[in-house]
């Protein structure tokens, strides 16, 4: 599975952007999906039929990652930027940073007299190697990603894209090992969550499923002086019951307990005082659905080292696969 986190995490993709992702993924799954198909938004939505009536299942992974955008050059060639999500200004400087056409930049920012303090994002820039303006290669309007290779140390893995590279790949294996479903269940590998859920959205407007079921990252609570959560790297897959943007259908939750235990699966109980995931769009959308999420512990959210424990990978593509090849009942 390392080889398709690798390929996944160190891709340029940020949201918006999401045009390499969706080439990189598509040729994962063609074999393993009835069809396949990209709506107007871009999001990339593969089909499993189901062997018999079930319900309308959509599973949403985001391809998307934080990144910038250019929004002025100055007269020296430096590129001012503006964020594309949740973007942490002390995470940046002299970070390396890739454009769309593989140009890569430096970021840096302007003089810092007293170190205790961190500039904003409008005192940060981008250095191409321009000397003028005019001769910079780079135009407003171009988005950046991060660059920093995957990173293995044991069962921690480190990239700056886990969020939500991870949840495509967990994604992509149980597509691989689900090879009977009673439902019929639509992948999405969405776009634009990191910008406010936008791709799901559009996905859960047109197909209307029934239950939806997010992957995502969640924050981890066992470093120094964390977020207070109860969820820690390595000791099982999260099973989301609340965030800032929703609260999971309560069968749904219970579902997914039921199925961990039978299968053995550890798990651990997930409540988010910040942030959301796909799960709140298909939640609302048209007349509601059944949504929740299984959530992959992850430390460092949002920068360039977002780090896992690849046995939560693991128990996570085992749970999705155990809800999906049976009856779901709420």
């Amino acid at each position: 599975m390392n080889d398709l986190i690798k390929k996944l995490v160190e891709a340029y993709g940020p949201s918006g952007f999401e045009d390499q992702m969706r080439d990189l993924i598509r040729p994962e799954i063609e074999k393993f999906a009835d069809d396949i198909s990209v709506d107007a938004m871009g999001n990339l939505i593969a089909h499993k039929k189901g062997t018999r009536d079930g319900l309308k299942v959509m599973v949403a992974a985001h391809m998307d990652e934080i990144g910038l955008m250019i929004s002025h050059i100055t007269d020296d060639g430096f590129c001012r930027f503006t964020n594309i999500g949740g973007i942490y200004p002390h995470t940046l400087l002299g970070s390396r940073v890739q454009f769309g056409d593989g140009r890569i930049g430096i970021i840096a920012s302007d003089r810092i007299t007293d170190r205790g303090k961190v500039h904003g994002l409008e005192k940060h820039y981008i250095d191409v190697g321009a000397t003028s303006k005019e001769d910079c290669p780079v135009k407003v309007g171009d988005a950046v990603g991060f660059v920093r290779e995957f990173m293995v140390q044991d069962k921690h893995l480190s990239a700056k894209s886990m969020d939500d590279r991870i949840g495509c790949v967990v994604a992509i294996e149980a597509m691989k090992r689900l090879k009977k479903t009673p439902h019929d269940v639509y992948f999405v590998f969405s776009v634009q969550e990191e910008v406010g859920t936008r791709g799901a959205q559009a996905a859960a407007n047109m197909l209307d499923p029934d239950v939806g079921i997010a992957l995502d990252v969640t924050l981890a609570g066992d470093t120094p002086e964390p977020t207070p959560i109860a969820i820690d790297l390595g000791k099982g897959t999260a099973i989301k019951v609340k965030d800032s943007g929703m609260i999971a259908h309560t069968g749904l939750v219970r579902l997914m307990k039921q199925r961990a235990e039978e299968a053995e699966i550890p798990y651990q109980l997930e409540v988010l005082t910040g942030g959301s995931t796909d799960a709140r769009s298909i939640q609302i959308a048209n007349g509601g659905a059944a949504a929740g999420c299984i959530s992959i512990p992850c430390r460092y959210v949002h920068t360039q080292s977002e780090t896992v424990h690849a046995d939560d990978v693991e128990n996570s593509v085992k749970l999705l696969v155990e809800i999906l090849s049976k009856p779901i009942k709420l």
